[in-house]
């Protein structure tokens, strides 16, 4: 008797091709190869274009302009500078500048952002009633604004260099900023550098050991109190065993300015103070919302077993609300970083600032505005994947 062979209908056959648009895989995958394919001609089209207008008008591209002179000041600069040096070191000191005003001002605006979070569900009815204030001012003015009134605070209330304020010898306060006292140069400072790494780097080890040591034996280990010690004690040996020098650099009047000491520019002054007030008002919904979302049966358990209010709250509801806190935060940051461009508006050479400069004078535009796409790129995506990894390490791990 023949054995008839059949094949149902809408499959293929035993050892036939599947590649079929009714196949939702294969359908999927030519679209995808269809829009990549769109990207790479759109793509294509402009740069060509590009490069032949710029061609026909006889411009020159390339990056080679950052190896000629600048020739231009800058007026703050966490490196040496000179108006000598060449356009790609002037970038380095606007790079430099945004990220110092991003760095420091993310971790201001996270310790402030939490006071006032955790004080927005204070029991107390003042505070909590001030803590919804501030954030609901500061939110609904726009950071340009804010930015203008911490500036014009600064530069309009304080007297001109001449009539500087000395409320402490070696301490000025004027218009162009806070001038202080600063230790003189020293090999000690980068042993102290090196102490305080080695400090951090032991108190991580330390953190770990006292947490398998709590789970074998039940035991607390004060690591707060050890790490405190270890990052304090070691750098002050190293300090004590180079000498201990104390000599300070004064600052001076000098013309027009002060020279000498450690300054703080009213332009600083204002993107930081800015930023920084701006952004934690958002950080301050995101941890009061965190908070809440832990259930109130946490609390109740904590205070059953005799905690007080802020042991519970650093113990208990905080280590479980940041698993909430953290992805809402990522994108507060990245927000802080990009509006640090906003530092144009009062004069801070940020990295918007000097790169604007260079491309007036090089007419060097596309390179330009590539090198600041790229420079916050990279910056915003460093803070993503750091905050992504500590999103990894403290969330729930199922067994």
């Amino acid at each position: 008797m023949a054995t008839e062979t059949r094949t149902t209908q809408g499959a293929p056959a035993p050892g036939g091709s599947s590649f079929s648009l009714s196949d939702p895989t294969f359908r999927a995958v030519v679209y995808q190869l269809l829009v990549v394919g769109a990207v790479v001609l759109v793509g294509w089209f402009l740069i060509s274009n590009t490069l032949d207008n710029l061609a026909r008008r006889s411009i020159a591209t390339g990056y080679h302009f950052l190896e000629r002179e600048a020739s231009f000041g800058i007026g703050e600069s966490m490196i040496d500078y000179s108006p000598k040096d060449s356009y790609g070191r002037a970038f380095l000191v606007g790079v430099l500048n945004t990220l110092k005003v991003s760095v420091i001002g993310i971790v201001l605006a996270t310790v402030l952002g939490t006071l006032v979070g955790v004080a927005r569900l204070s029991s107390n009815w003042l505070i909590a009633k001030l803590a919804s204030t501030f954030v609901e001012i500061v939110r609904n003015v726009p950071p340009l604004l804010q930015l203008f009134f911490w500036y014009a605070l600064v530069s309009d209330s304080l007297p001109p260099v001449r009539n500087a304020l000395n409320p402490v010898p070696g301490v000025f306060l004027s218009q162009r900023g806070l001038w202080v006292p600063s230790l003189s140069a020293s090999p000690v400072w980068a042993t102290m550098g090196i102490a305080f790494a080695v400090a951090v780097i032991l108190t991580i080890f330390l953190n770990r050991w006292a947490k398998d040591r709590q789970a074998r034996t039940g035991q607390i280990f004060p690591v707060g109190r050890a790490a405190l010690g270890l990052l304090i004690g070691l750098p002050l040996i190293a300090y004590v065993a180079g000498g201990a020098p104390t000599a300070l650099d004064m600052p001076r009047l000098a013309g027009f300015n002060f020279v000498g000491g450690m300054a703080l520019s009213p332009e600083f002054f204002a993107i930081l103070t800015g930023l920084t007030v701006y952004t934690s008002a958002f950080i301050a919904e995101v941890v009061r919302s965190g908070i809440v979302a832990v259930n109130w049966g946490q609390t109740e358990a904590a205070r059953a077993l005799g905690l007080p209010s802020g042991p519970t709250l650093r113990l208990v509801i905080l280590p479980q609300a940041l698993r909430v806190i953290v992805p809402p935060l990522t994108s507060q940051y990245l927000n802080l970083t990009k509006n640090s461009s906003l530092a144009l508006a009062i004069g801070y050479p940020d990295l918007v600032s000097i790169a604007n400069t260079t491309l007036n004078q090089t007419g060097q535009a596309i390179e330009g505005v590539t090198m600041i796409m790229g420079t916050y790129l990279t910056i915003s995506l460093s803070i993503s994947i750091f905050m992504n990894w500590y999103n990894k390490r403290i969330a729930l791990v199922e067994r």
